[in-house]
């Protein structure tokens, strides 16, 4: 690993990192030692190849991961890439509790980063789920029934943000926690912008 691909403002996340910090230094040397670009995205390291991003590193409190951001698109020969969510379509995690961990598995995880290369060198996409296959939540359906205007505004956003309010109308278990959300945001959508505009 040559210090002039070290990226300053990784050094300083580092640097930060009360939990993880042995587990994020392995994880980096592996991922430079396989001739990625280092950036800083999103808060986190971010590792590119020809301005893609290919993996990003990440912590939460039970674990660290590699995060590979086409990673439905890898074989997973050794079974362990994990889809966050039900809703995350294109992304896996490799996730680990300890640096042991990391360092048993280090060829393995240079075998998948240079697989995950090799899929955005072939220019391969995820095929996201179209919008119309999402479940329109009843207590949309209902608004969209009381206000014709409001479900022509909702056609009128991009596929991103009409998902974006499907999943989160969706997400309640009580229709009335739905019904609340619905009514939240109905000028929101009326004024043609998105849950996080």
């Amino acid at each position: 690993m040559t210090n002039s691909k070290l990226n300053p403002k990784v050094d300083e996340f580092l640097s930060k990192a009360k939990k993880w910090k042995e587990e994020y230094e392995k994880l980096r040397a592996i991922v430079l030692d396989c001739e990625l670009t280092e950036e800083f995205k999103w808060m986190h390291p971010c590792y590119t190849f020809k301005d893609k991003n290919i993996v990003l590193i990440h912590g939460f409190k039970e674990y660290c991961a590699l995060l590979f951001h086409k990673g439905a698109l890898l074989k997973d020969t050794h079974g362990i890439l994990i889809q966050q969510t039900e809703n995350v379509q294109a992304a896996r995690q490799i996730r680990f509790t300890n640096l042991q961990e990391i360092m048993n598995m280090e060829t393995i995880l240079k075998d998948y980063i240079y697989e995950a290369v090799e899929v955005e060198k072939s220019g391969l996409e995820v095929d996201f789920k179209k919008t119309t296959e999402y479940i329109i939540p009843e207590e949309l359906q209902n608004k969209f029934d009381d206000i014709p205007a409001l479900k022509t505004a909702f056609e009128k956003l991009t596929p991103g943000r009409q998902r974006a309010y499907l999943l989160h109308f969706s997400q309640p278990k009580q229709s009335k926690t739905r019904v609340s959300r619905v009514e939240k945001y109905v000028q929101q959508i009326l004024d043609g912008k998105g849950l996080n505009d």
